[in-house]
């Protein structure tokens, strides 16, 4: 139930922080249920894992379509506090887009994964580690296959082309600061920064706008994830899933880690033209 007493911004950042602490739930639920599925690798249980392997990722797919509409529902009263949320670190927010990740991202993932897992198996093989499995049972993400691999690409490719629609749509928004009525009364008002109509309104609309954008870039977060999971096998799905969580909260703790360390750098003021810090 919603805190009445919040204010926009404090329910924002409420509905923010019960996501991160969802996804630091599901991550030790994704590693039993991986573990699982390896411990009964070639036994009569793998399809009974299997599916309770897609029954989770539909699960976490689920948690995002609500999230999303949770935002959805908080931005049409205050959209600008999502493409800059002060809950964010400054590093989320210097590789924001459109209040959260770009969703080509996603595949950036994909293909990271698959490299860096090819070359732990190719290592294992050349090793000859007792257990190796050549099996094409699909349990990571390096077994996938040349079709899955195109279909994957042939997806990039249109989520890029969906992506750079966004961006012409927002960078129209944010010329618009610059054009009637808010620049002309800007320049005719005597005193800075005076409260005026016009321009509320003309700031109200352009929220409204900017909401209506971060709902379609939450949309198309949300379907390319769910198309990515269509390509994938369950495990490979349930790693994929796996990855992303924990790259997504790693990040928030080291953007709070390098925060912390810039507010401990002291910068001499005599020196600060030339940029030298002082531990």
């Amino acid at each position: 139930m919603e805190d009445k007493g919040k204010n926009i911004e404090q329910a924002q950042e409420s509905c923010y922080q019960g996501w991160m602490s969802l996804q630091s739930q599901r991550i030790p639920e994704l590693r039993q249920a991986l573990a699982q599925r390896r411990s009964h690798e070639g036994t009569a249980n793998t399809t009974a894992d299997d599916n309770k392997l897609r029954e989770l990722t539909q699960k976490i797919i689920g948690d995002f379509k609500d999230y999303a509409g949770k935002r959805a529902n908080l931005s049409h009263r205050c959209s600008s506090n999502y493409y800059a949320p002060s809950w964010n670190t400054p590093l989320e927010n210097a590789l924001i887009w459109m209040g959260g990740c770009r969703p080509s991202s996603f595949f950036r993932l994909v293909y990271a994964l698959c490299g860096s897992q090819t070359e732990i198996r190719v290592t294992q093989f050349l090793r000859n580690i007792d257990g190796y499995d050549t099996g094409s049972g699909g349990a990571s993400l390096s077994d996938l296959t040349a079709e899955q691999l195109a279909k994957i690409n042939v997806l990039h490719v249109k989520i890029i082309d969906e992506e750079e629609k966004m961006t012409k749509k927002v960078s129209s928004l944010q010329e618009d600061a610059a054009d009637i009525p808010i620049s002309t009364v800007a320049y005719a008002e005597e005193h800075v920064g005076e409260p005026n109509l016009a321009v509320d309104q003309a700031l109200d609309k352009q929220e409204e706008a900017m909401a209506t954008l971060l709902a379609e870039a939450d949309n198309l977060r949300v379907y390319t994830l769910s198309k990515i999971i269509e390509v994938l096998a369950p495990m490979q799905a349930a790693d994929f899933l796996l990855a992303g969580k924990k790259l997504h909260l790693s990040m928030h703790a080291w953007g709070a880690l390098r925060d912390r360390r810039r507010r401990e750098c002291i910068i001499d003021v005599a020196d600060d033209a030339g940029g030298k810090e002082e531990k």
